[in-house]
């Protein structure tokens, strides 16, 4: 890439308080590591390119996403940009916790998951994986409140952000207990948290959401495509190949179910005379970045024909109140895909 992207294609927004600007719609990079079906390595620096000529600034990814792969993708990316354009460019990952239950369990303690050496020697892998000397925004992966009274591996990034190893210190909410970081934010020992808040799970909006913005911490929003069940492209008798991290996730009879309800919700934009403007992804990622304290909606892309369409969504006029309104009845209290009904 030679080209500095274009600019003002997509609205940036500050990550949190005094966080650095983002771009509302960000590069979510699981699907690079290969736990959504075969990807060629080549095809992901494709979609990363196209997605900052489009003005996407913001690149989530993990360690566990292939095992370091996206995270090195990214890096050589990244060293193939000019100065000008790398310098513009922030990009998150994240520790998980040593070998355990996901996500941990109460009986867990942070001992055993997120010791200081561990954190400290995970942070230096991220930062080599990265080639880089500071990482813009570690998260731990996931949490529990069992460690909110005693939070000693936030303590800990902390140390490493006063060393200069990290810029911002984030928080992945666990999928069972997304409120518990309400009590992490309050205490102002998270910069960002990364939260689920789409068409189904909007738990978030009753107190996580609202106390984000009274605190001034940032909220990148994942899973706004309910991972894929919310584009409508797939029908109640659809199978994920077993490689495809979709294969469990939409186990049992859960495609079905979502099918049904996605039906519903391109009903109501139909009514509501939005379905012309608004396709079923464009709608479900417009939702998710709909409350005034999110900064970025990070949106998996797995090639440039994905990039321009999720891009697109940030153009698309804001709902109005009666729509919005008509929308949130599709919240869905399913419990947890991963242990529940």
């Amino acid at each position: 890439m030679s080209a500095a992207p274009l600019k003002n294609l997509l609205p940036q927004k500050k990550l949190g308080r005094d966080g650095f600007p983002v771009s509302v719609i960000g590069f979510g990079g699981w699907a690079l590591g290969g736990q959504w079906g075969v990807q060629d390595d080549s095809q992901s620096v494709a979609a990363l390119e196209k997605a900052i000529e489009s003005g996407v600034n913001f690149i989530d990814t993990a360690p566990g996403y292939g095992d370091g792969r996206s995270e090195n993708v990214i890096a050589t990316m990244l060293a193939n940009l000019p100065p000008a354009v790398r310098e513009t460019i922030h990009v998150a990952t994240k520790t998980p916790p040593s070998a355990g239950p996901w996500p941990p369990s109460p009986y867990c303690r942070w001992q055993d998951r997120y010791s200081a050496a561990y954190i400290r020697a995970n942070v230096e892998e991220r930062l080599r994986n990265l080639r880089t000397d500071c990482l813009d925004l570690l998260q731990l992966h996931t949490w529990t409140r069992a460690w909110n009274d005693d939070p000693q591996p936030l303590l800990v990034l902390q140390k490493l952000r006063e060393e200069g190893k990290i810029r911002k210190i984030g928080i992945c909410t666990p999928e069972q207990d997304q409120n518990c970081v309400v009590q992490l934010m309050r205490d102002g020992l998270v910069d960002v948290v990364q939260v689920i808040f789409n068409l189904f799970e909007q738990e978030p909006a009753a107190q996580l959401l609202p106390v984000a913005a009274e605190t001034g911490t940032g909220v990148i929003v994942r899973v706004s495509l309910d991972e894929g069940g919310l584009t409508g492209k797939y029908g109640a008798d659809h199978q994920f190949p077993a490689d495809d991290f979709r294969s469990t996730y939409f186990g049992g009879d859960r495609m079905q179910r979502t099918a049904a309800r996605v039906k519903e919700i391109a009903a109501d934009l139909e009514e509501f005379e939005l379905a012309e403007d608004y396709s079923l992804p464009a709608a479900a990622i417009k939702f998710s970045g709909s409350h005034e304290a999110v900064s970025t909606v990070i949106v998996g892309m797995r090639d440039p024909q994905q990039v321009i369409a999720n891009v697109a969504s940030a153009g698309l006029p804001n709902f109005t109140p009666q729509a919005l309104q008509r929308l949130r009845r599709h919240q869905w209290l399913r419990g947890v895909w991963y242990g529940g009904q």
